[in-house]
């Protein structure tokens, strides 16, 4: 990528009014309650009577993936803009994608295992999203030869955490009570919350990228490459771990799926509705990036889906 592209892509530009970012934040707390509704107390205690894939899953999403991102971002080096690196770290340090817990189900995962994981790295994000975006992202912009005028990464705690909060912490607990004291009305709003939470974030993108369509059209194929590749490594931590340390297939399948989507629409959030980057120059760069994950991990979640349940149907054949 030329620097005249990745300039171009970081001079995309995306505001949003209050009554567009309110919209955004209240539907994204919905399907966060979405996700907590298939979560019930007595599937923590299960799931930790064996930790190993529990605590290897964690190792994956809240160590490993944000870590080696900042590898990937700092060895591609100037065929990305210092902008697009952020974006890949950001993304990385967001707890797992709220329609994991969906793929899982496509591959025959362990879906236990998957809402567990889900429900642990949201409850965590309020400190692990901020703490790991501030590591390494300061750590990328001191080592990958930024220019000079990129400033220096600075997270506002308290505003970061109230959006965290307000958007994870609340609707989670809403939902786990909700599934433990309305069974019946929790699996009946399940399925179709699923679905909404898909929608909802392609609906976002293009909210989002509406009023620059054309500039968002043009760099497509360059943003499709950074984040193939950062995807396939995101797939690849979770399903090497898996196979690294021997878990049951079921578990290796959920590591993959929980490791490979992340919740980008948290990041989206972050970077439209708070103060984290008021000091930075154009980050277009970014903004495309966490949207494009968004789109495309559902793709991929799809795809992982169908390749795991293809050998299924070889080995059983």
């Amino acid at each position: 990528m030329s620097p005249e592209i990745a300039s171009q892509i970081d001079q995309i530009n995306v505001t949003l009014n209050a009554g567009g970012m309110n919209t955004i934040n209240i539907v994204l707390a919905f399907v966060m309650f979405g996700v907590a509704l298939g979560i019930k107390p007595r599937i923590f205690v299960e799931v930790f009577q064996k930790p190993k894939s529990v605590l290897l899953g964690m190792l994956c999403q809240l160590v490993l993936l944000p870590a080696f991102t900042f590898c990937l971002a700092w060895a591609m080096g100037s065929w990305i803009s210092p902008m697009m690196g952020l974006g890949m770290i950001l993304v990385a340090s967001c707890p797992g994608g709220n329609i994991s817990n969906f793929m899982s189900s496509l591959s025959k995962a362990n879906i236990e295992l998957s809402v567990s994981l889900t429900a642990i790295s949201t409850a965590l994000a309020v400190l692990m999203t901020p703490a790991n975006f501030f590591i390494w992202g300061n750590l990328y912009l001191h080592t990958a030869k930024i220019a000079a005028e990129v400033p220096t990464l600075v997270i506002p705690l308290w505003d970061v955490f109230k959006t965290i909060f307000i958007l994870l912490g609340i609707p989670l607990t809403l939902g786990i009570l909700c599934s433990q004291f309305l069974p019946k009305i929790a699996e009946a709003m399940k399925k179709p919350f699923q679905w909404v939470s898909i929608i909802f974030f392609v609906a976002m993108v293009i909210l989002s990228f509406a009023g620059n369509l054309d500039a968002f059209l043009k760099c497509i194929k360059y943003i499709f490459i950074v984040v193939f590749i950062h995807n396939l490594l995101a797939l690849g931590i979770g399903f090497g771990i898996g196979s690294a340390f021997k878990l049951p297939f079921r578990d290796r399948r959920t590591l993959t799926i929980e490791t490979g989507i992340q919740n980008s629409g948290l990041g989206l959030v972050l970077l439209l509705g708070t103060s984290l980057f008021a000091n930075f120059p154009p980050h277009g760069g970014m903004l495309v990036i966490t949207a494009w994950w968004g789109v495309w991990h559902i793709i991929s979640g799809l795809t992982v889906s169908t390749v795991f349940n293809l050998r299924d149907k070889r080995i059983t054949g």
